[in-house]
């Protein structure tokens, strides 16, 4: 099997390698012109492109072609003070750049929308800004020329006191969403509410891609074991290259929260099961908090163990 890892949003070890530069919504409209607003939005966006590819370019000198773009891109995207703020259009050329960047480096970019992101919401108008969210996210990558395979991740949502209905609501708007956003979601299982078992058979019955992970599978389980599950997850991605997330819980008092760095051990149980039960090439997303200060302190400890082979900076062969 040959791996490939990512982190995720920003880079740690670099000077100006984070894309997230934002403003509150509360000190933005203490700037009292609007078009006075509008420009300090365009100072941070040109800020945060150019962070971005900056990070990228940080990401190919370490081979690392597996990374997930901040949402934070553009700052108050979807918030009304920013209402007719054609974006896309004014960073063109730059939003277009970092995609072809991308492309000719071979990088698989992905995006996470927010918690608040919840498709089986009974409530319309979370529904309302759940759409306008994922469009957003949607249209960036699109203005990238990045196609279908720049996935976004989302998780099932909350519980509602009735998990069944909240399922049938989840499907019911999946199936309603336009082409664009549909095609380029997968769907995740969280840490409470959803298992791994529950997401998979949503998957199979949307025809949908399933990221698998690992971490929230053993906070949330009906003790399923990993090995019967994952080569149905792995076949819900079809012709793409399966994706998953790895974390290590930051203790046993703190199991949910992610630690700073990925233990190498968890990482192994990992890919014994997996050798076990899929033997195929798979990528993994790093969600540690020192995200490639992590990664490159795995591929340190990963060096000498048996069974590994590394086969760059940011990948090996198990």
């Amino acid at each position: 099997m040959r791996i490939r890892f990512g982190y995720v949003a920003m880079a740690l070890d670099i000077i100006e390698g984070s894309p997230n530069k934002t403003v509150t919504v509360a000190n933005l409209l203490k700037v009292p012109q609007e078009a006075d607003r509008l420009n300090r939005l365009r100072r941070l966006v040109k800020k945060n492109l150019e962070n971005q590819l900056r990070v990228l370019k940080y990401n190919k000198a370490h081979e690392i072609e597996v990374f997930r773009v901040t949402s934070k891109l553009i700052p108050l995207a979807t918030h009304p003070a920013t209402a007719g703020w054609d974006y896309l259009s004014e960073f063109h050329n730059e939003l277009d750049e970092i995609g072809g960047y991308a492309k000719d480096n071979n990088m698989r970019l992905s995006a996470h929308p927010d918690h608040f992101v919840l498709l089986n919401s009974p409530k319309a108008e979370v529904i309302s800004a759940s759409l306008k969210d994922l469009e957003y996210h949607a249209d960036l990558l699109d203005a990238m020329g990045l196609n279908d395979s720049a996935k976004l991740v989302l998780h099932v949502g909350g519980l509602y006191k009735d998990k069944e209905p909240a399922l049938v609501r989840f499907k019911d708007n999946f199936k309603l969403l336009p082409a664009k956003i549909r095609n380029r979601i997968i769907i995740e299982n969280d840490d409470r509410s959803y298992s791994a078992a529950d997401v998979l058979k949503l998957c199979k019955e949307l025809n949908a891609p399933m990221v698998l992970d690992v971490h929230h599978h053993y906070c949330c389980n009906n003790g399923e074991p990993l090995i019967d599950l994952l080569p149905d997850i792995f076949d819900t991605w079809q012709v793409m290259q399966p994706k998953l997330h790895f974390s290590s819980p930051k203790d046993a008092k703190n199991f949910r929260a992610h630690a700073d760095c990925v233990n190498v051990d968890d990482l192994l149980n990992f890919l014994r099961i997996a050798k076990d039960c899929v033997n195929r090439d798979f990528d993994i997303m790093l969600e540690a908090k020192q995200k490639d200060r992590a990664l490159h302190a795995l591929m340190q400890q990963l060096k000498g163990i048996q069974g590994i082979k590394i086969v760059g900076q940011a990948a090996i062969e198990y």
